[in-house]
Parts: structure tokens; C-alpha cells; sequence
């Protein structure tokens, strides 16, 4: 069973809300209430890529606070749904001051080796690197004694003391805008799981149900580095980085002199746990790549679009110009993730914007069934989840990922190796 859902105009956040609340809202995590900074859709991608300048970016983009001495360029939430695709924004930066553009290609670069991980790995939550946190509460198994149910805006004390001005500011970034700075990232991964000693993957989700960029590939890669898994040195957060970072924030705050994160942390006991054995080998990186050119088995006649790829720029959307397209809300899924309303109303934002311009049917519930016996064109998307439903349906043509650099065969166990397998990637 399934529904067919009427699509809210595009650029009105009171419809959209409505729509997420009416068809959505038994799906949804807390209330049903748009990110008041972020605006979802191609229209809106353009704007900010349009926007973007670089300027600055290698000495500012750890800037928090004042918010005005910020450098971050804030287009995660449209790269995580392909509006635009790396390569774009690659070349979009390509008459920049050379440190910040080598910075900012770098952070690209950084996105691209977290897909690969993730996409050669697949579902392995994290096991596949090479260190991992053992041991009472670090373990893989959440630890014992632990909160691992979601930490509120309001209710932040169930893990931490909330008159913490930089974990205040933190939170309600996180919990109202949908989206963090990499720094503050850091801070509340570190706070969360090194002083605080909460099982990481439960704080990874937290983040997942609420940044408007949520990927389980940059963001379990993000919290797997911060624990120290992989470099067996975990991201020790302190007073220091809050007055280097955000100067001023800490006389603001109610413990400012009863600091409970005034000294280093110390360093959780790391032990070695056995590999993936695809970490450092790919013997088939085609498979993990997918296609290099469009592979194509029949006539497709409807393009499937995925929440990977919802870009006016989609390969298989770009090469089926008259096909109709469908998109569909996985019930199933959505009612296991939970997320936060703000993700899923910058969702509706980007399928209305798009069907101003493609004629665009959504649905809800299980793609394999609304999709059954339609001969679908799509574009391969990086992830296990689209594999396993491509498996079960009629794909007629196959169009490539916009891979920044194409997967290889090498390492993938850290940053630095994946990029001396890929000889540096795009120069």
C-alpha cells in the first residue's frame, strides 16, 4: 500500500510545514517546525552558490563565535542532496585566493573520502576502521549506565551541566537551525563521548535526526575520527578552543569561573579490534563506484530520483528531459530514523522547487513496492540503501554518480591514505 501526496507550492515554508505535518507527521521526531535559516531547493542552492566566496576561508572557517567572524561556507545541507554536486562547486571556487581555495577543495575532498569509506564499507557502523573504543563505557556495545536516548535543548543536563554557555550555543544551533559549524561539530562530539564517556553512536544520531547535511557517511566518519578510532588519538575539548575560537563567549557564562571543561580531558584506553578487510583493498572499485557512463538495458519511462541526488543537475534527470519523475518518501525507513521535522521540510522544499520545473509525483511508502514494474532511469547513488532496492527493481538505465574523484582500490583507512592512493586527487 501506498499514498500519492499532493506537493505544497514551492517557496512557502507555512505550506510546507503543513504538508510534512499532514502526510509526514506520524514519521517525524518532535515538532513539525522549519529550519529558520536554511531554504530548501534548487532555487535556493543557486542563491547561496551564486553567493559564495571564499575570501578568507583558510583562517576563518573555524570561527564560532560572534557569529559575524564566522568563514563556514554553510552549503552542506545542499550538498548532502546533490544541489550542487562536488565537482560544481569545485570549479566554483576555481579564481579563489590559492590557501582558501586549496582549504576549501580540501574540505570537498573530505566529503568525497567519507563517501568512499562509506560506500566501499557499507553498513559496518564503524567497525571497519582500524582502532575502536573498548572497554567500560567504551565500547562498541552502548555503554553501560549511559544515557543513550536523545539530548534535548532543554533537557542537555542528562549529559552535561546546560548552564555551559558553549554547549548552550551549541545545542540550539543543532536543535533549531539543523546545522553546526565543523568546530562546534567537534566540541559537542567530544564533550558527548571523550569527557563525557556516552557511547558514540548514540550521539551520532542525535546528529543525524537534526543537521539538515546529515549523511551517515560525513557524519559517522565525523564522530569516528573525534573518538579517535583510526588514529587511536581522540579530539580532547577544553576552555582553550572555546576562548581561541569563540573569544568573549566564556564571560558570558554562568560557570565561567567553575569551568568543568577547563582542563584537557584525559585520553579514553584505546585497544585494537580487527579490520574490515576492505579497508585498505577494493579488488572490485567498480562495483563500489558504480558506472563510469551511463548503462542502459532498455527505455526507461520514469526517472527515480533519490534524496542523494534531487539537483536540476542529476545525471539521469539531466538525460531524460521528457521522462516523467518519481519520487518516493520511504515509510519504512523514515519510521526507523525518526528524524527531526526541519529535515524533512527542507526536504519537501527541494521536491516542490523541483516540480516547478519536472513533472514530479511523490509518494509514500516502500520504493520497491510503489516502483514495482516500472521501468525506471536513475542515478547510482553511493550508499547501500539504494543498492539493496536497485537490486529488486527494473532499472532500465543506470546513470553515473558525479564523483568528485572516482573510487579506487587502495586504502581508504584514513584521509591522508585515500589520498595518496588517488594520487592526490583532482589538482
Amino acid at each position: 500500500m501506498h499514498d500519492t501526496l499532493p506537493l505544497p507550492p514551492a517557496r512557502d515554508v507555512d505550506a510546507a510545514e503543513a504538508f510534512v505535518r499532514d502526510h509526514l507527521g506520524n514519521l517525524v521526531d518532535g515538532e513539525v517546525v522549519a529550519s529558520p535559516r536554511f531554504r530548501g531547493g534548487q532555487v535556493a542552492a543557486d542563491a547561496v552558490l551564486a553567493s559564495l566566496d571564499v575570501t578568507g576561508y583558510a583562517g576563518s572557517r573555524n570561527e564560532v563565535w560572534p557569529t559575524e567572524r564566522r568563514g563556514a561556507s554553510a552549503v552542506s545541507p545542499y550538498v548532502r542532496h546533490g544541489l550542487p554536486p562536488l565537482p560544481l562547486l569545485w570549479d566554483a571556487v576555481a579564481d579563489a585566493p590559492g590557501r582558501d581555495r586549496q582549504k576549501f577543495r580540501d574540505e570537498l575532498l573530505w566529503q568525497e573520502h567519507a563517501r568512499h569509506l562509506y560506500a566501499r564499507l557499507g553498513s559496518a557502523n564503524g567497525r571497519g576502521l582500524r582502532r575502536e573504543l573498548t572497554g567500560a563505557p567504551w565500547q562498541v556495545a552502548p555503554a553501560q549506565d549511559a544515557p543513550t536516548e536523545e539530548v534535548t535543548a532543554t533537557d542537555a543536563g542528562s549529559v552535561w551541566d546546560p548552564a555551559m554557555a558553549c554547549m548552550d550555543l551549541t545545542t540550539e544551533e543543532l536543535f533549531t537551525d539543523g546545522y553546526l559549524v565543523n568546530q562546534t561539530r567537534m566540541w559537542l562530539a567530544s564533550h558527548w563521548a571523550v569527557r563525557e564517556g556516552v557511547d558514540w553512536r548514540a550521539g551520532e544520531d542525535v546528529f543525524f535526526r537534526h543537521l539538515l547535511d546529515g549523511s551517515r557517511a560525513a557524519n559517522r566518519a565525523g564522530w569516528q575520527w573525534t573518538i579517535g578510532t583510526g588514529t587511536g588519538k581522540p579530539y580532547g575539548f577544553s576552555r582553550w578552543q572555546v576562548e581561541k575560537r569563540a573569544p568573549g563567549l566564556c564571560g558570558t557564562c554562568a560557570l565561567a569561573d567553575a569551568c568543568p571543561i577547563d582542563g584537557w580531558p584525559e585520553d579514553p584506553p584505546l585497544s585494537p579490534t580487527e579490520e574490515h578487510p576492505r579497508l585498505r583493498r577494493d579488488d572490485d572499485p567498480a562495483a563500489t563506484a558504480g558506472p563510469s557512463r551511463p548503462h542502459i538495458e532498455g527505455d526507461a519511462e520514469v526517472v527515480w530520483l533519490t534524496a542523494e541526488s534531487l539537483g536540476d543537475d542529476d545525471p539521469a534527470l539531466a538525460a531524460h528531459p521528457d521522462l516523467p519523475v518519481v519520487f518516493v518518501f520511504d515509510a519504512p525507513l523514515l519510521a526507523r530514523l525518526r528524524l527531526s521535522g526541519k529535515r524533512l521540510v527542507f526536504l519537501t522544499e527541494c521536491l516542490a522547487d523541483l516540480a516547478e520545473r519536472r513533472a514530479l509525483t511523490v509518494h509514500l511508502g516502500d520504493p520497491v513496492e510503489v516502483l514495482a514494474d516500472r521501468a525506471l532511469a536513475t542515478t547510482y547513488a553511493p550508499v547501500p540503501g539504494w543498492r539493496r532496492r536497485a537490486a529488486r527493481l527494473d532499472v532500465a538505465a543506470t546513470h553515473p554518480w558525479p564523483w568528485l574523484v572516482r573510487p579506487h582500490g587502495g586504502s581508504v583507512a584514513s584521509f591522508s591514505a585515500w589520498r595518496k592512493a588517488a594520487r592526490g586527487g583532482r589538482r
